[in-house]
This record gives C-alpha cells, structure tokens and sequence, in this order.
C-alpha cells in the first residue's frame, strides 16, 4: 500500500533523511518541525502512520500522542481512521531511549519505539511491519463492517417479535445458554449475533458453526480441534472453533441435526466447560458462551430418540421463539426498506423505490421463506428494475396470497407416512420454487448439503426444472 507518512521531529538533518528514506520507499511524506504544526497536519494531512519525535519544542512527542489518542476516540475523528479507539499507528523516535519511556509510550498507544541513530534499513523495516499490521487491521475492520451489515440491524416493531427481543436482551447479561427457535429464514442468527452483542462479551470473538452443512464426521474435529496425528493428513495442533472463541460466544446453528455421539460431547462441554481435541488425551478448559438455534421440533426429536433430553434441558434454560414473516406482515415495509436501502452494494446507482402496487404485493404474500425470502426477491427486484421504481413484475411473485393460501383441490392423504410424503415434497418444491430451481441455492436454504438435496430429489421422483404448466410436479399442486 502507498502510505501518508507524517514526520514530526524538530531536528532538520533526522526529517530530511527520513523523508529521502519514505519517497524511496514509494510512500507520501509530510513533515513538520514541531508538535504544534504537527497536531494540525494530523487532522489536515489525516496520515496513515506517523513517526513522531518524543524530544521536541512546546508540546513534547509524548503531549502529540496522548492528544492524537483522545481525537481518534472523539467523534469527528478524521474519516480516514478507523472507528472506536483506534488511531493511525505511530512509531516514537527518540535519542534518550530508556524502558520508562518506551513503555510509557506503548502504554499511549505507541506502535513502536525506535532509538536513534537509526540506519535506514531499519527504519524501513520497522515502517514495513507497522504498515502491514494496519493494512491486516483494516481488512478485520472491513470485514467486521460487512458481517454487521450482512446480520444486523434487527428491523421491525411488530409486538410478537418485540416480546421475544426484550427476553433475548435480558438474557444477553448473563451467561446462561440461549435456544432460538424459528423456521428458515426467521433471522435466528441475526438474533444469536445481537445477543452476543448485548453481552459482556461483545468484543471477544463470535463464532457460528453451522451443525447442518458440516458432514457428521468432520463437526468434531470442527468444533473441537485435533492434536497432530489424530489421523491421516494431521501433520499439526489445529484449535477448533471452541478455542477459537475463548472468551466470546460460539452459536450451533441447526443443533437438531447433530448426530447423539457428538451430542454427548457437547454436554461434557456445557456441563463443566472441558472437553478433549480430537486424538487428545489431555482436557482443554475453556470459557465460551454457547447459544444454539434449530428449526426443528426438538421435544419431537427427543421422543424420536434423535436428541438427547439432557442436552435440550442445558440448551433451553432461556427459549427465544421468532415468529414467522406471515406472523408480522406490519414488518414487512420496514424490512423492504431496509434491504433496498442495501442496493449499493450490487453496484446500483439509483435509489431503488417501491410502487404503491409492488408493496401491495408483498404484504399479500404468504413468505413460506421468510425474511430471507423477501431479501432474495428484493436483491433480483433491484437488479431488474436497474435501480428505479420496482413494479410488480419486478416482483415474480404472484398478486395472490400465496400457494399455501390458493385452494388445493386434489384429495389429501389419510394415513400419517402418505402426510409425511406430501409434506416433504412441498418443502422440496417450494425451496426450489423460492430459488428459481436453482438446486445449490435450494439445499443451502434448507441447510441441507447438495448431494443429500439431490438425493431427496431422486428419491420422490421430483424433477430439478421448472415445471412446464399443468405438470403434476407444479409446485402449488404439492
């Protein structure tokens, strides 16, 4: 990266060579004199690093970066910084270097501490390194703004939902489990992130395993870890995503299809926060917070005999239900709002807007999706209408209800495994209905994985096209 660097040092012949040393080095310098001129052309210049002299005139190096620490806090903080408390690194350069003042110094924030006389290589190498810890800090930063944006903020007021919003928010202060229960597409993890976000533990890391998409075999050795010649190909310790979120929170997305054996594991963990890595002998202990989320029914699953009761006791101590977007339609122009407020980020230039008509349509639908549903059908309605007024075309939804609304007039089923039959393939049909019969797409919205999707799809001998009109696969006759 070509940088802005701000040399602050009152000695002519130091900045003259470090500005040779920084032009050389294909980076933009600035300098100043004094720590006066030098807190200016911070805010002026807004520099990417700073080499800050600790000996100068007035304002001492150490006065420059105690200020420059309180204005990176401030709001107005130059748009250049990044958020929060972080401030463009700076490197103290001083010829009276002592250990009280370097650690006085890293205490202010210093990014590091340089005595002089100093050769260029040094100096090069100390900037290189201080560069491209910022570099890997704004790519964290960028990539934390994208997630937010991706999983938050919660939209809507409808009174359901604001029930089970005030319960999560009083959980969050604790550190008791948490099960968030929903259909597909309801925003449990949106919900699981703001929990993580209401807690103590907001700037520990947050760490969601999907227990649906990771094949049975390979979630031990993901949430877990292994130790090195656990099997074939473990060439080295790796830490799993428990470890990973020391001191944060982990989130088991769809816990319902957890295989019993790795049930039993993760009670060990809940129970006394220990577990072994996979080929370990030996406990790691750990402080995680665990929330979990399923669209399953559990109870159902336990008399099944498919989970674990004790796990679900230590699971529910606080249950989080969402309601279905069919259950909050009040929401629904808020939410549109919201996702065609995200249309830059497809590279549209306009401001998309609804017709009158258009939201007539969606408040009509029936969203068997859910809010992840409406997101897909506004992303495609966005791009469509290249930004402009979205018309019910844009939509490809139909003005009706919705095909669990429309009237079937095929003879239902009588016994229970001929209802169990139907139903499945009405969630197949609909899922790739709601997918444009795209199969990837279709599976990830189920949280199933391909090859599995494709199976099921053989296996009730349903077709991954559309279906031509008046075909009995017709996703509204399923």
């Amino acid at each position: 990266m070509r940088a802005k660097i701000l040399i602050i040092d009152d000695d002519p012949d130091i900045v003259l060579a470090l500005e040779n040393r920084v032009t050389w080095m294909g980076h933009e310098p600035v300098t100043a004199g004094n720590g006066k001129d030098g807190l200016r052309l911070l805010q002026q210049e807004q520099p990417d690093l700073v080499l800050l002299d600790i000996q100068l005139p007035g304002l001492s190096g150490l006065d420059v970066l105690q200020h420059l620490a309180g204005l990176a806090r401030h709001e107005d903080a130059p748009s250049r910084w990044l958020s929060g408390s972080i401030m463009p690194p700076v490197i103290m350069l001083t010829a009276f270097g002592t250990i009280e003042l370097a650690v006085k110094a890293m205490q202010l924030g210093a990014a590091d501490f340089v005595t002089k006389p100093f050769t260029g290589d040094h100096i090069s190498v100390v900037i290189n390194k201080t560069l491209a810890a910022l570099s890997l800090r704004r790519q964290v930063d960028a990539l934390q703004r994208e997630v937010a944006d991706r999983y938050g903020p919660i939209v809507g007021d409808n009174k359901k939902l604001l029930e089970q919003l005030g319960l999560a928010r009083q959980a969050a202060a604790s550190t008791v489990t948490v099960l968030v229960l929903g259909e597909t597409g309801t925003g449990k993890e949106v919900v699981a992130r703001a929990i993580h976000g209401w807690s103590p533990r907001k700037d520990k890391p947050f760490v969601a395993v999907n227990c649906a998409a990771i094949p049975k075999d390979l979630l031990e050795n993901e949430l877990f870890g292994h130790e090195k010649g656990a099997f074939t190909g473990a060439v080295k310790r790796e830490a799993g995503k428990i470890e990973i979120a020391e001191g944060g929170t982990v989130f088991l997305d769809e816990i319902g299809d957890m295989s019993l054996s790795l049930q039993s594991h993760l009670l060990r963990v809940l129970q006394d926060q220990t577990f072994y890595r996979v080929g370990g002998t030996q406990p790691v202990h750990t402080d995680v917070r665990f929330l979990a989320a399923t669209n399953k029914d559990l109870k159902q699953a336990i008399k099944q005999g498919a989970f674990r009761e004790d796990l679900y006791y230590r699971l529910e101590v606080i249950s989080i239900t969402l309601p279905p977007l069919r259950e909050r339609m009040d929401d629904v122009p808020a939410l549109a709002r919201h996702f065609l407020g995200q249309s830059a980020k497809f590279g549209i230039a306009g401001k998309p807007t609804l017709s009158e008509a258009a939201l007539g349509v969606l408040t009509r639908y029936h969203w068997p999706g859910n809010i992840r549903e409406l997101e897909n059908v506004l992303t495609r309605a966005v791009i469509l209408s290249a930004g402009g007024v979205i018309e019910p075309h844009h939509l490809h939804l139909s003005s009706s209800a919705s095909p669990a609304q429309e009237p079937d007039h095929t003879e239902e089923p009588r016994f229970y495994h001929e209802k169990m039959e139907a139903y499945s393939r009405k969630v197949l049909l609909e899922a790739l209905h709601r997918n444009d019969w795209n199969q990837t797409r279709a599976a990830e919205d189920l949280g199933l994985q391909r090859t599995y999707f494709t199976k099921m799809l053989r296996q009730k001998n349903i077709s991954g096209r559309p279906p031509r009109p008046g075909s009995s696969d017709s996703w509204t006759n399923s």
